[in-house]
């Protein structure tokens, strides 16, 4: 379970005068994310949703608040003041977010990300990308914790042979539609590939959780409905499995969000925090023409409507 209490980000920033001044991305968003659902984060440009996806990554650390998953602390808070600096300092010798990870218990979260822009490695082949995933996989139980790159060390998982490496590796292409293409570099695949490539690499680790940050807005509309269909029916064989990825999803797609969900989370104009939490209860699987579904949509335009014009037109 991911729980997220009062989580607030501010940062420092120079303005058009050279002067610093504070702008605050989140202001004191608390969520609970239950295992094996899907989430949406929805809101309009610069409301802090993906800013909220990395402090739950533990890509960033809040400046209030704290992200729990499964009990377990993420990243703390960062010092706001001097006695909180002298007591960072002193506990963890320097002042930086890497202290959270190098001098305490790593975090045992099997966590990984897909980024809208793919961030696979293009020198690489569709195998050597998954790969490399996979061995920072067995460099993170390792260690005991969080690799580099964000991949998790699984508490308790074994690390994997060089055989069964590339056997997972193959197994994930294939179940991305991708086994054809293991040899193909990023180059010579469409972006829908690069992005089904980016999936099989994110499941190749077998997280428990993974955080999307506008994973198909980079693809056209037939495309984009066939990538939705391919994640939930990844998703659908894990709970199958026994085992359910929990997903959390930014995007600014309303049909996109409410297809996926079982809960859309509608965030505020900046600073962001949690404008409305509305639960999508209808069957899967789903057609994007269901009338509860368009329901939903058309209240949570509604809902962006007011944001924009201040007059409400809709019964919330």
């Amino acid at each position: 379970m991911i729980e997220a209490k009062s989580i607030s980000k501010f940062f420092s920033v120079v303005n058009e005068k050279g002067l610093a001044e504070g702008l605050t991305a989140v202001l004191n968003v608390s969520l609970t994310v239950p295992d094996g659902k899907i989430v949406s984060l929805l809101g309009p440009s610069g409301c802090g949703k993906s800013t909220f996806l990395e402090i739950l990554a533990g890509l960033q650390a809040p400046t209030d608040g704290a992200i729990r998953i499964d009990g377990k602390l993420v990243l703390e808070p960062l010092p706001a003041t001097r006695k909180e600096q002298i007591a960072y300092r002193r506990r963890y010798r320097f002042i930086s977010p890497l202290a959270n990870g190098v001098f305490r218990d790593h975090p045992k979260h099997d966590i990984a990300m897909i980024f809208q822009d793919y961030a696979v490695f293009p020198w690489m082949t569709a195998l050597q990308n998954v790969v490399f995933a996979l061995k920072l996989r067995n460099a993170g139980i390792k260690r005991g914790g969080v690799s580099a790159a964000g991949c998790p060390g699984h508490q308790g998982a074994a690390r994997l042979k060089s055989r069964e490496i590339e056997e997972r590796a193959l197994y994930y292409l294939g179940k991305a539609g991708l086994a054809v293409s293991a040899h193909k570099y990023p180059s010579q695949l469409s972006g829908g590939m690069r992005q089904r490539l980016a999936l099989a690499r994110a499941l190749s680790v077998e997280p428990k959780i993974i955080l999307m940050d506008e994973p198909f807005a980079a693809v056209d509309a037939l495309t984009r409905e066939k990538l939705q269909d391919e994640l939930l029916r990844l998703w659908q064989e894990t709970a199958g499995a026994g085992s359910p990825i929990t997903i959390v999803l930014v995007t600014h797609d309303v049909q996109e969000a409410v297809y996926l969900s079982d809960e859309v989370v509608v965030f505020s104009p900046g600073p962001g925090s949690i404008r409305n939490r509305i639960p999508v209860t209808a069957k899967r699987p789903r057609a994007r023409t269901d009338a509860g579904l368009v329901e939903i949509q058309e209240r949570i335009l509604a809902i962006f409507q007011y944001d924009i014009n201040q007059e409400a037109d809709y019964s919330i």
